[in-house]
C-alpha cells in the first residue's frame, strides 16, 4: 500500500483536495442558498435537498466545463503553436503531429508500447487522439449539464418572480448563461497563458512544470 501511494501520490493528492473543495463548496452552497431563502421569505431546504439540485448542479456543472475546456484547448493547441522558451511548449521544429518515429507508432513502436500504438488504422487513430477525444466529451458533457440544471435553475427563480419560465434553447442564449459561462472561460485562459508566459522567466526548482533553475530563459521544451 505504502508503495502504491508513493507512486500514485500526485494524483491521490489531487483526488483528496477535489473531495475536500467539493464537500466545502456544498456546505458553502447550502448555507448560501438558505440564508438566501430565508431573506426572500421562502423555506429552507436540507443538505440532501440541496446537493441534488440544480442550483448545486449548475455551479459545479459549469467550473468543470471551464477547466475541460481550458486542457481541451491546451492539448490541441500545444500540437501547433510555439512558445520560445517555455517547458509548456515544444521546439518550434516540432510543430505537427510529428513523424511515426518519433511519436513511436506503427512499425516504430517500441517492445513495451501500449498494443494500440503498434497497430494500424482506425485503432491507432484513436488511441493517437484518445487525450484529446476524453476531454472534449468530458467538456461537451459537463457543458450540457450544466446548460440543463441552469436552465431548471433559472425557470425556478422566475417563477418565484413571477415570471414566465423559458425553454433550454432560451437559457443558452440568454445573457444569464453566457455571463456564467464566460467569467470562467476568461480566467481559465488567463491562468493557462500566463503559466506559459512566465515559466520562460521564472523557476520552481524540482518542478516538470518548470524549466531547470539554471537554464537559459530561450530554452523551450526543458523540464527541471
Amino acid at each position: 500500500m505504502r508503495h502504491f501511494v508513493r507512486q500514485n501520490s500526485l494524483s491521490l493528492f489531487f483526488g483528496a483536495l477535489f473531495l475536500l473543495a467539493l464537500v466545502g463548496q456544498s456546505f458553502a452552497g447550502w448555507y448560501a442558498f438558505n440564508d438566501t431563502q430565508t431573506a426572500e421569505g421562502l423555506a429552507t431546504i436540507g443538505y440532501g435537498e440541496y446537493v441534488t439540485s440544480s442550483s448545486f448542479a449548475t455551479d459545479v456543472a459549469e467550473n468543470w466545463q471551464s477547466e475541460y475546456l481550458q486542457f481541451l484547448l491546451y492539448i490541441w493547441a500545444t500540437v501547433w503553436f510555439v512558445q520560445r522558451g517555455s517547458p509548456e511548449s515544444k521546439e518550434p521544429s516540432g510543430v505537427g503531429r510529428e513523424s511515426d518515429h518519433d511519436q513511436e507508432v506503427g512499425a516504430a513502436a517500441r517492445p513495451g508500447s501500449p498494443r494500440s500504438a503498434a497497430a494500424v488504422g482506425l485503432r491507432q487513430t484513436l488511441f493517437s487522439h484518445s487525450l484529446l477525444i476524453v476531454m472534449g466529451t468530458v467538456f461537451v458533457l459537463s457543458w450540457l449539464a450544466q446548460s440543463v440544471a441552469g436552465t431548471v435553475a433559472f425557470n425556478e427563480e422566475q417563477l418565484a418572480s413571477l415570471e414566465p419560465p423559458v425553454t433550454w434553447i432560451g437559457y443558452v442564449t440568454s445573457a444569464d448563461f453566457w455571463n456564467r459561462t464566460l467569467q470562467n472561460w476568461q480566467s481559465e485562459f488567463l491562468a493557462v497563458g500566463s503559466m506559459v508566459v512566465l515559466s520562460v522567466f521564472l523557476r520552481e526548482r524540482g518542478s516538470p512544470e518548470s524549466k531547470p533553475v539554471g537554464a537559459r530563459d530561450d530554452d523551450t521544451g526543458a523540464e527541471g
